[in-house]
């Protein structure tokens, strides 16, 4: 299954961990396009010098780890589309210029799910696309939590249990499975 991931789940660092290392597991095949990458390091300027750098170095990382995952949209694609934000029809035709099965999002409003279904696509939350994945291989995604847990204590110093870190991450139904 080839995914396209918006901006909004890729700025996010443990929603980009648990997602990125979904498909490192193979559950999936991301996408995303240049300019999702470069939303996402304008994104980080939020966080000042150290944020912008950050996110140069992770977006470099995941195009080396992904060296087939960019994909740019054909001349005219976004012409012809229409999104209730016209600022997000540019994910849209990434995702269609990808083949992609469908778009992970946590803009619901902004891709209706009739309007993505008319391009053969469905739209998936970040929280049900990996309790998917939980339900198909639990013991893959339990080492996965594991491991984003412990490189979140280890940045901050510790302290993160994985229910409340899946929680602010925006995660409740994966960290649920995770807790229990």
């Amino acid at each position: 299954m080839k995914l396209l991931l918006d901006t909004c789940v890729l700025y996010p660092t443990v929603m980009r961990e648990m997602l990125l290392g979904a498909a490192r597991l193979g559950h999936f095949t991301p996408l995303w396009s240049a300019r999702i990458l470069g939303e996402w390091q304008r994104a980080a300027l939020k966080l000042g010098p150290a944020g912008a750098a950050q996110a140069e170095s992770e977006t470099a990382l995941a195009r080396a780890n992904w060296p087939n995952a960019e994909v740019a949209p054909s001349p005219g694609t976004e012409a012809r589309l229409w999104l209730p934000d016209s600022a997000d029809i540019h994910v849209l035709a990434a995702a269609i210029a990808g083949h992609a099965d469908g778009i992970v999002t946590l803009n619901n409003k902004d891709f209706p799910r009739h309007t993505l279904a008319e391009e053969g696509l469905q739209r998936f939350g970040p929280d049900e696309i990996l309790y998917r994945f939980w339900l198909e291989d639990g013991a893959g995604m339990e080492m996965l939590g594991a491991k984003v847990l412990a490189e979140a204590n280890r940045l901050s110093g510790g302290g993160w249990e994985i229910r409340p870190l899946l929680k602010k991450a925006r995660l409740p139904r994966l960290a649920k499975a995770l807790a229990d």
